[in-house]
């Protein structure tokens, strides 16, 4: 077991750990700190990050324009159904446009207005065009941007390919570093460091029709409840509406906000007949209207739609068609080049000349680990756990709320990242915390690492079969609409999941690049949270954002979030607590 040391350690190397990474070294530096350590551990070399794939782009009003500040946060919190906290919201909206020009200053290739500045388009549920973008590839720049910055700070030491097993927590319950298993040389790494961020993205792979790479599968949120630590809100997962069937590609909302329209079996555009007209004309789209309401409204109209009749039957389930023929091939070219070579390889139609067919998959989660807006997280009486903190899609801030807006979650990558990075550094600075070296730690890591890999070479349940059966239950039963009786289904199939999982077989005894028992862990990840997801919408009897029940469509008018723990034995408990109670304790943190 190879033992080093740290004064921050990111968990996570995609947009927000890049951003927690590079802020802390930032404040290290202006307090002169040149002696400091900052490990950047990412399962994957990090441009393979979740962050490449989004595509759309990142809201930040423009200044000088007709969008204002206060318009985002009222549409964040129009969008977050009585769950968004307001200091959460001003705080990531008050600071996206430095956040998204610092980005361009370090090479970000935003697209341009005729004007020079940087060009905005429409996305769902805002009133004003105010989503900064790089073609269509804005993630994949993005994350370009951040990691080759990162390149050139010699104190951001990067253990790549190196899977995160378990948090580490002192006597008092402070975070003192993370247990990791170095895939390249086949060794458990321990990093004691005084503070820690996680940043390892949200769950949704878990469901088995999902955008989501198939490393986000809640490896950060499963070692925030072995650790004892609440998650928030797990069943508000968003639905995309337009996404490839079979492979749930993503195709963006940009599509849409360029002028896009979605169609039925007959060709007939179908959103108005299900609460999202009047009707907008045909390549002029108008906020918060058919094609650019919010998200989980256009999936509820599909689920609508799908049950009418109206879709398109395939293989993979009813179809509508996203139809961007009247862009033109130009168009198409200049502003949504990912989409049309995605349609035409992956789908196999031209959208210059075919309309596209989709329908909807889960995309985002946005429950997660319980911090403060700038990243400190805390504990189920809501007190602060020293040296932990969260950012990006694994943390639950209070920015999204029950539906997340399309584009917020690029810039509060930057602006949660950068905020979780120096808090973890500043943290450090004002304490007399140093460096932790107690060999009870070193015990204590010794001990979890051998309960993961005693799992090799064991078990008779095949992997392959539970994964199957964890993501068709979730697809069935915890999708765009739930109820009663389909969670408690949800619940009895994964208790049993989760029973088989403890015979789970790993086959492969290897110490290197060990992908049979790699997964393994990522599927007892996936489980375990999963587990807290249908708890947590079983305990909200009531509709709100993306969690709709059949059998309660009514809101409560008392908003209150789910917050879940587990006890020694994996059993898993929901607590409802109202929101003003959240949002009193983390007053003053902004």
């Amino acid at each position: 077991m190879r033992v080093e040391h740290a004064d921050v350690v990111v968990v996570g190397g995609g947009a927000a750990g890049l951003s927690a990474a590079l802020a802390a070294v930032e404040s290290f530096a202006a307090a002169a700190r040149d002696d400091a350590v900052v490990a950047l551990v990412s399962k994957v070399y990090p441009m393979r990050s979740h962050t490449v794939a989004a595509e759309g782009g990142a809201a930040g009003v423009v200044p000088g324009g007709v969008d204002t500040a206060d318009q985002h946060v009222a549409d964040t919190m129009r969008g977050g159904a009585g769950l968004s906290h307001e200091d959460a919201v001003r705080f990531v909206v008050d600071r996206a446009p430095a956040e998204l020009a610092r980005l361009e200053r370090l090479g970000m290739p935003w697209s341009r207005a005729e004007d020079g500045r940087p060009q905005v388009r429409r996305f769902g549920g805002m009133t004003n065009p105010r989503t900064w973008f790089a073609a269509d590839k804005t993630g994949f720049h993005l994350l370009h941007t951040l990691f080759q910055t990162s390149l050139r700070e010699t104190s951001i030491h990067r253990l790549d390919e190196h899977v995160a097993l378990d948090l580490l927590l002192a006597d008092d319950g402070a975070a003192r570093g993370v247990v990791l298993h170095d895939q390249q040389r086949g060794e458990v790494v321990v990093v004691l460091a005084p503070a820690v961020v996680l940043a390892t993205g949200g769950y949704a792979r878990a469901w088995a029709t999902s955008t989501n790479a198939g490393i986000v599968t809640g490896d950060g949120l499963s070692m925030a409840l072995r650790a004892r630590l609440p998650l928030r809100d797990l069943e508000m997962v968003q639905v995309h509406p337009t996404c490839l069937p079979g492979s749930g590609i993503l195709i963006t909302e940009a599509a849409r906000g360029e002028g896009g329209v979605l169609l039925d079996a007959a060709g007939e555009r179908y959103l108005a007949d299900y609460g999202l007209g009047p009707v907008t004309p045909v390549g002029a789209p108008e906020a918060r209207r058919m094609e650019l309401g919010p998200r989980d409204q256009l999936s509820q109209a599909f689920w609508h739609a799908d049950r009418d009749g109206r879709t398109i039957p395939t293989r993979d389930g009813g179809v509508v068609h996203l139809d961007l023929r009247h862009l033109g091939k130009a168009f198409l070219d200049e502003r949504l080049p990912l989409v049309a070579g995605l349609a035409r390889r992956f789908a196999g139609v031209d959208p210059v000349t075919e309309p596209i067919p989709v329908r909807p998959a889960a995309h985002y989660t946005m429950g997660g680990i319980v911090a403060t807006p700038s990243g400190q997280v805390v504990d189920a009486a809501g007190e602060p756990v020293p040296g932990l903190f969260a950012a990006g899609e694994c943390a639950s801030t209070g920015l999204h709320g029950a539906n997340r807006l399309g584009s917020n979650s690029l810039v509060e990558t930057l602006v949660g990242g950068r905020a979780a990075g120096s808090l973890a550094a500043d943290a450090l600075r004002r304490s007399s915390a140093s460096r932790p070296t107690a060999p009870d730690l070193v015990d204590q890591a010794r001990g979890l690492a051998d309960r993961w890999l005693a799992m090799r070479g064991r078990g008779t349940e095949p992997p392959a079969a539970i994964r199957r059966e964890l993501g068709a239950v979730l697809d069935a039963e915890v999708g765009i609409f739930r109820d009663g009786d389909g969670l408690a289904r949800a619940a009895a199939t994964l208790d049993d999941l989760h029973e088989r999982y403890q015979d789970v077989r790993v086959a492969d005894t290897a110490d290197v690049f060990n992908s049979d028992w790699t997964q393994a862990l990522e599927l007892g990840a996936m489980l375990t949270v999963a587990r807290g997801v249908v708890a947590a919408a079983a305990a909200r009897t009531e509709s709100r954002g993306a969690h709709q029940r059949l059998d309660h469509p009514h809101t409560d008018d008392v908003a209150r979030h789910s917050l879940v723990t587990t006890d020694a034995r994996g059993a898993v408990s929901v607590r409802l607590r109202p929101v003003h109670a959240a949002v009193a304790r983390a007053q003053g943190d902004a």
